[in-house]
C-alpha cells in the first residue's frame, strides 16, 4: 500500500473542512427531500444532493489519498445538516430554497477563499474547489430563480442558516 502524500496543515484543513461541508450539503438535502418528496421540486432536489453526493466522493477520497483525519464533529453535521434541510422544508418549498442560497452563497465565498490562499499551489486541488465553487453558484442560481428570496421570513432564515454554516466551517477547520 503506497504511503500518502503529507500535506502541510493548511491542505490538511482545506480538505477536512471541504469534506464536513459537502457531507452536511448532502444530509441538507436529505432532510429537503424527506419533506418534500412528493413535491414538484423534488427532481430538482434530488440532482443537486447528488450532485453534492459526487462532491463528497471527491474529498472523501482525498482525504485517504492524503491521510486526512475527517472532523470528528461529523455525527453533529449528520444530524444538524439534515434537520436544518427538514426544518426549511417544512416551512415551505421556498424556504428550503431560502436555506440554499444562504448555504451555497457561504460556501461559494468560502471556496474563492481557498482558491485565492492556494494561488498557483496545488492546481489539482484548485481545479476540483473551482469547479464544485462553479456548481455550488448554480444551485444558489437555481434557489433564487425558484423564489427563494420570497420565502416567508426569508432574511431570518437565510441569517440563521449563515451563521451556522460559517460556525461549522469554522469549527471544522480546526477539529
Amino acid at each position: 500500500m503506497r504511503e500518502p502524500k503529507k500535506l502541510s496543515k493548511e491542505l490538511e484543513a482545506m480538505i477536512r473542512v471541504d469534506q464536513a461541508g459537502e457531507f452536511g450539503a448532502t444530509r441538507i438535502y436529505a432532510g429537503q427531500l424527506a419533506v418534500l418528496k412528493n413535491s414538484t421540486i423534488t427532481p430538482t432536489l434530488q440532482h443537486m444532493a447528488d450532485q453534492e453526493q459526487v462532491h463528497l466522493k471527491t474529498f472523501n477520497d482525498l482525504c485517504v489519498t492524503h491521510g486526512v483525519q475527517p472532523t470528528i464533529l461529523q455525527p453533529l453535521w449528520h444530524v444538524g445538516g439534515f434537520m436544518m434541510g427538514a426544518v426549511t422544508a417544512f416551512i415551505s418549498e421556498k424556504a428550503a430554497h431560502a436555506c440554499t442560497i444562504a448555504v451555497e452563497e457561504v460556501i461559494a465565498d468560502h471556496y474563492q477563499s481557498q482558491l485565492d490562499r492556494l494561488g498557483h499551489r496545488e492546481p489539482e486541488l484548485s481545479s476540483v474547489i473551482a469547479k464544485f465553487r462553479d456548481e455550488e453558484l448554480e444551485h444558489k442560481d437555481h434557489a433564487e430563480q425558484e423564489g427563494g428570496r420570497e420565502a416567508p421570513a426569508y432574511q431570518a432564515i437565510t441569517s440563521v442558516v449563515k451563521k451556522i454554516t460559517k460556525t461549522a466551517i469554522w469549527l471544522s477547520e480546526r477539529i
